[in-house]
């Protein structure tokens, strides 16, 4: 499984109805596997077949700061990860606010 959570660390709230989209790299090219938007508490699980390779989770955060009428700098965000072992859970959380970002490995 993977998953997300975005929190707006520039509110202290979990930022709701944000577009996800989860790809997968097949031969050097990025194709769409699953989207979604997360939920009132930031969140969103992606329902895909899961195995090893590269993914990238792309959060359309410019249309979020647009909606709540915030300027922000950076357009969508994309995080690119690999998945070696399939035995576990990805969760990949986003930490955000207009000017910045990060993220982790959670669990």
């Amino acid at each position: 499984m993977i998953s997300t959570h975005i929190l707006d660390t520039s509110l202290g709230y979990p930022a709701k109805a944000v577009k996800v989209t989860l790809e997968q790299k097949i031969n050097n090219e990025w194709s769409e596997i699953g989207s979604g938007q997360t939920n009132d508490d930031g969140r969103f699980a992606f329902e895909n077949p899961f195995e090893k390779g590269l993914y990238r989770i792309q959060f359309f955060t410019q249309d979020y700061f647009k909606k709540n009428g915030q300027e922000s700098f950076f357009l969508d965000t994309p995080v690119a990860f690999e998945i070696k072992d399939t035995s576990r859970k990805y969760h990949v959380p986003l930490l955000l606010n207009p000017f910045g970002y990060s993220t982790y490995r959670g669990s």
